[in-house]
């Protein structure tokens, strides 16, 4: 079996595009094109329906993909494990994170596998918790960083940390100049808050309609540099962590507030695919995300979670 056709396959699939898939592998359409006609004349079908906008799979098509995607994880694998007979992690490591997350964890991450594991690549992709579930379930992330809010976790992930949840408001108001805000004083105030699917958005919803009062979500924003932007002049509130609007509070650009009675906790998870093994480079790159986690822990970024495992 000729791995690249199938490479080919999967990076088309990804695309929905003959010609962005082209582009990302640095090749021309046509070529490109007369692979994949030629791999679906050795499959006998249709792998892709051809439309205005570019190509989607067919049904054979969307029945193969994942274990098209599995053989060839598989593939990669056996080649990261043969180089690291001699003990040194390689390969590509692709890590989920939530953009909340990101700051300060990523930057150490990289400091520290530039310095130790230069053999290792990682590829980072940014999304939702509900995004980064979906990728790890087939296999397009090996890693990820996310947010929980129930107590109960499965085996193949690990609470590292546990957020606050805080009102954020611009410098000089009144209402976050405090340490501390009840929950019921977000009543009638103006938001501005992530699109729904959302985990805060949902959880802020069930605390509305059982505490009874009203949040006005004025501006959705899944974008928290946007969120932060206007907030700072003066279009709302919003609630973040701590650690995401630091910079801004020391520099006196916002203000924040812990929410309290109820507060707001979100545990930080590690959480691993399990439709592949990890390699070497993914288990090594996930027990430093963990380790890098919890010393931001250990440093006030965000609280230590007491029942580590």
């Amino acid at each position: 079996m000729d791995l690249q056709k199938w490479e080919l396959f999967s990076k088309v699939a990804e695309c929905g595009s003959l010609t962005k898939a082209a582009v990302m592998l640095d090749t021309a359409q046509s070529a490109v094109s007369r692979q994949i006609n030629a791999l679906e004349k050795e499959c006998g079908g249709r792998l892709f329906l051809r439309t205005g906008r570019g190509v989607k799979l067919t049904e054979a098509g969307e029945r193969i993909l994942p274990r098209v995607r599995a053989l060839l994880a598989e593939a990669e694998q056996i080649g990261n494990e043969v180089k690291a007979t001699a003990g040194t992690p390689s390969g590509t490591v692709r890590l989920g994170i939530i953009p909340s997350i990101a700051y300060p964890l990523l930057n150490r991450l990289l400091r520290q596998i530039a310095t130790q594991y230069p053999q290792v690549h990682l590829q980072l992709f940014e999304g939702s918790s509900g995004q980064l579930d979906e990728m790890l379930n087939t296999g397009r992330v090996d890693i990820a960083m996310l947010y929980r809010y129930g107590k109960a976790l499965p085996p193949s992930e690990i609470a590292v940390a546990i957020v606050d949840t805080y009102l954020v408001g611009p410098m000089g108001d009144e209402i976050t100049s405090r340490e501390k805000i009840n929950f019921s004083e977000l009543d009638g105030l103006r938001f501005v808050l992530p699109c729904v699917p959302n985990g805060l958005r949902s959880t802020l919803d069930q605390l509305t309609r059982r505490k009874g009062i009203s949040m006005a979500v004025a501006i959705e924003a899944n974008s928290i540099p946007i969120m932060k932007d206007v907030v700072a002049d003066g279009g709302g509130y919003t609630v973040l962590p701590l650690h995401v609007v630091i910079d801004e509070v020391q520099t006196g650009r916002l203000q924040a507030a812990r929410i309290v009675s109820p507060g707001i906790e979100r545990m930080i998870t590690l959480c691993t695919t399990t439709s592949h093994p990890l390699s070497l480079a993914a288990r090594t790159v996930a027990g430093m995300t963990r380790r890098i986690a919890e010393e931001l822990a250990d440093q006030g970024a965000w609280r230590q979670n007491r029942k580590r495992r």
